[in-house]
Parts: C-alpha cells; sequence; structure tokens
C-alpha cells in the first residue's frame, strides 16, 4: 500500500514549448565529452592520456580521494583532447568515437547470488557509482560508508522537465532490475505522482512507495527525504535519478556500461520540442540540429530545466545528470515601453500584479531570463515559506547561510536541503537573491569545516 503526502505549499506554472510524446533517435556523434566538474565534491585524478584507446565503461578519471570511483566513457574511442582551465583545472576530457562501438565486459550479473558489498564493488569498477549523490552537502557519492536509504523520485514538476512516464516506456524492467540491485545496498525509497500509480513502473516488492501529489517542487527528492526519512547529523542518505537507475538495470541486465538516455529538448525557441534518444556527453549541436527558430532576437540554451539548469551553448556536450535541453529567449535585447507599469497581459506574476492571472492556470507563458530587479536588502515577507514545502524556515537558513552561522545552520536543517529545493523560492523571491548559489556555497563551507 503506497503512502499518500499532500504537498500543499508550491508554485506551478507553464511554459511554452513543452515536450510533445514523440521520441526520435539522434545519429551517433563523432565526438562525445565527459565534463569532472558535473560530479560535485570530486577532485579528479586522470587515468587516461591524449591519444589513448578507450571502450565505453573504460575509466577516464578516478576521485582523488579514494581512487575508488571510476568515472567511465560513454563511448568507445580515442582520448582526443584534454582541456584545462585556471590553475590547471581538469575541465573536460573530449573522445572522438569509434565507428563501430565496444563496451567493457563485466560479465553476467546473477541478483540472487550478489551482496550489498559485491554490488557496490560493480558499480564503482563500472562508474555507475559516479551517478550517486548523497545528503548531506549534495555531493557524489562517497565510496566509504553506508547510506541509511536510497531515494529515488520517479517524477518532477520543474517547468518544461521531461516526462519520466514517458522516458521509461519499453525500460520498465531495466528500471525495476535497477531498484532490485539498489536494494541489495539499503532501503530504497520511490517517490511517485498520483498519475503514476497505475502505470507499467510498479508494483516494485523491493523498495518503499509514497505518493506526492501538489505543486512543484514536489517532486524534488530533498521534498521525499524530508517527509519520510529526514537526514539528522552523522546519517547519509543517497539518491539517484530514475534515468540512472536504468543505467543499473541495463549493466545488470546485459554486463555493459550503456548510458543511452531519453531527453526533452523543450523551450519556446525550439521548433518541435520532443523527445531525444541520445548518450551522455553528446554535443549540444547535435541535439539542437535544425530544429531552432529563427533567430531573430538572443536566445539562451540551458542544460537542464530553465529553474535549476546551467547556461550553455552549441560548443558544449549534455551534463551527466541532465534529463532536458531548454532554450528560451535571453531577454538583454528587449526594450519595453511604459516598463512595469505596463499591464502586462502575456508575464508570470505570483502575486496578481499582472492582469494574466485572469487566464487562469492552464495559460502557457514565455519568460525570458531577465532578473528584472537590482540588489537589495532581504525583504522577510515569508515569500519562500509560501512556496517550500519542507519543514525548514527557508528565510532565516538563508540569512544563517550568508553571515556564516555554522551552528544555527546545522540547527535550521542544513544537513537535509540541496540548491534545487530553493529554486521555486527564488523564482518568487522579492529580494532577487541567487538562492541556489548561496546555498551551494553554505553547503561546500560546512562539507570543509566538517572534514
Amino acid at each position: 500500500m503506497e503512502r499518500l503526502y499532500k504537498i500543499k505549499k508550491g508554485l506551478d506554472f507553464k511554459l511554452e514549448g513543452e515536450a510533445l510524446f514523440s521520441l526520435h533517435k539522434v545519429s551517433p556523434s563523432h565526438e562525445y565529452a565527459i565534463a569532472p566538474t558535473d560530479f560535485h565534491g570530486v577532485v579528479p585524478r586522470l587515468v587516461v592520456k591524449e591519444g589513448d584507446h578507450v571502450l565505453a565503461g573504460s575509466p577516464l578519471f578516478v576521485d582523488k580521494a579514494t581512487e575508488k570511483i571510476h568515472f567511465v566513457s560513454p563511448v568507445s574511442g580515442k582520448v582526443k583532447s584534454i582541456e584545462r582551465g585556471e590553475r590547471r583545472k581538469l575541465l573536460r576530457i573530449r573522445i572522438e568515437a569509434d565507428k563501430v562501438q565496444e563496451a567493457k565486459d563485466f560479465g553476467p550479473c546473477d541478483l540472487n547470488k550478489y551482496s550489498g558489498e559485491k554490488m557496490k564493488k560493480l558499480l564503482l569498477e563500472s562508474g555507475l557509482f559516479a551517478f550517486f549523490r548523497q545528503r548531506p552537502y549534495d555531493i557524489t557519492a562517497e565510496a566509504e560508508g553506508e547510506p541509511k536509504a536510497i531515494f529515488i523520485s520517479a517524477f518532477s514538476k520543474m517547468p518544461l522537465a521531461a516526462s519520466f512516464s514517458f522516458v521509461a516506456q519499453d525500460q520498465e524492467e531495466d528500471f525495476k532490475t535497477g531498484v532490485k540491485a539498489l536494494a541489495k545496498m539499503a532501503k530504497v525509497y520511490i517517490g511517485i505522482s498520483p498519475e503514476q500509480i497505475n502505470s507499467q513502473l510498479l508494483p516494485i516488492p523491493e523498495a518503499e512507495i509514497s505518493v506526492f501529489s501538489g505543486p512543484n517542487p514536489s517532486g524534488n527528492v530533498g521534498v521525499h527525504i524530508n517527509h519520510v526519512s529526514p537526514v539528522n547529523k552523522g546519517e547519509v542518505v543517497w539518491t539517484l535519478s530514475p534515468e540512472e537507475t536504468i543505467f543499473v538495470g541495463r549493466l545488470i541486465r546485459t554486463g555493459k556500461v550503456d548510458l543511452t538516455r531519453r531527453i526533452a529538448v523543450a523551450g519556446s525557441e525550439v521548433k518541435t520540442p520532443v523527445y531525444l534518444e541520445t548518450k551522455v556527453g553528446a554535443p549540444v549541436a547535435d541535439i539542437l540540429k535544425n530544429n531552432l527558430k529563427e533567430e531573430t532576437h538572443h536566445r539562451r540554451i540551458i542544460d537542464g530545466n530553465p529553474l535549476v539548469g546551467r547556461k550553455s551553448s552549441m560548443e558544449d556536450f549534455l551534463g551527466a545528470h541532465t534529463t532536458e535541453i531548454c532554450v528560451i529567449p535571453e531577454g538583454d535585447d528587449v526594450h519595453e515601453l511604459f516598463g512595469w507599469i505596463a499591464p502586462r497581459l502575456n508575464e508570470f506574476s505570483t502575486s496578481r500584479s499582472y492582469f494574466s492571472w485572469l487566464s487562469g492556470k492552464s495559460k502557457e507563458y514565455n519568460p525570458d531570463c531577465r532578473i528584472k530587479g537590482g540588489q537589495r536588502h532581504i525583504i522577510m515577507s515569508g515569500e519562500y515559506d509560501r512556496v517550500f514545502p519542507m519543514d525548514i524556515y527557508a528565510g532565516y537558513l538563508v540569512k544563517a547561510v550568508l553571515t556564516g552561522d555554522i551552528d544555527r545552520q546545522e540547527a535550521l536543517g542544513i544537513y537535509e536541503v540541496a540548491p534545487e529545493d530553493f529554486a521555486v523560492a527564488e523564482f518568487v523571491d522579492s529580494s532577487k537573491l541567487e538562492l541556489q548559489r548561496i546555498i551551494r556555497e553554505g553547503l561546500d563551507l560546512l562539507r570543509k569545516e566538517n572534514a
């Protein structure tokens, strides 16, 4: 019996260009790239050099702290170049793909004969452990130690986010196998939406299923952790996205690493918003090829969804954890007549400042990337608490991070949060603070202090 959690706090709004439920395959690219910066908290050590030949599933670099976590190539081919930044920071490893792909074989896997330790060793060697994240600190999971639980959120309420129910079609068995493998290491909790109760994803006897209804961010795994099994000081939980759980299931079924994933290509600047099947590290240029509208104004490519993604470009590559590529107007070349005093019938407002609220919740908006406001003092108006569904005083936690008060951060629950949990609060913030950046810096400082 699934347990139901009704989330009341949050905010839903629709954006133009949501991906249609139509799947297309992208032709294999000539080049792929893996960026160590996608794996937060890891100090990489290269194990390849330019000119080396690698197989799909062969390690490119390892975590310098323990050298147990492998970060592997999505394709077989030649290491074309290794890009570095300031102070020789490792930015990207480019692989020139072979025409005929070969994958490293990890051998057959009988789950009935696998212990938790043996499963963990397989995931470490295959590079799939690198996709796990951990709370506290929202970093790549550490190889040492055991989690009290593993959480998977099988849906997202973020604007323009990919629908996992569609992504998982014909892959349900790999998802279930992946969950069964994870259950060897720790108790698994899966969060689903009410619409998924009768889907092919269920039943999964190896996991505890919880149903979360309500507005964004009800699909955030942090919200699920907070309601089901909160993280206390000294405890660790792991999280894994449902798409990456399918990676684990494929490894168990075939004995090989296959980092093929289905992503949503969405946004008002996309000609035909659809789902594409490609590999981790594929060029953004290939993903968006011939699918952008004529450029009549500046636009922004986002690796991820508009609330939590990062700015990208046609020269970049698909991120390791990315489930959608979005393209929306930039807004830096817009000059408005009358400015804020205009009625703004097509602008979204959380406070009914514009007449657009009369159009109802079904109206789709086409916002750009402007902040529409400058630096100002923190306005303690309870804005965060209206859209923050976790049992945490978000405004006070942000102030504790800004002042560097570690004891107060701990008391206010910083061990439970990740930057993405503040995405909606950042969107409605009258103070125009970069809440996700502030929380990220606070978590990094706390981790450094506790090391």
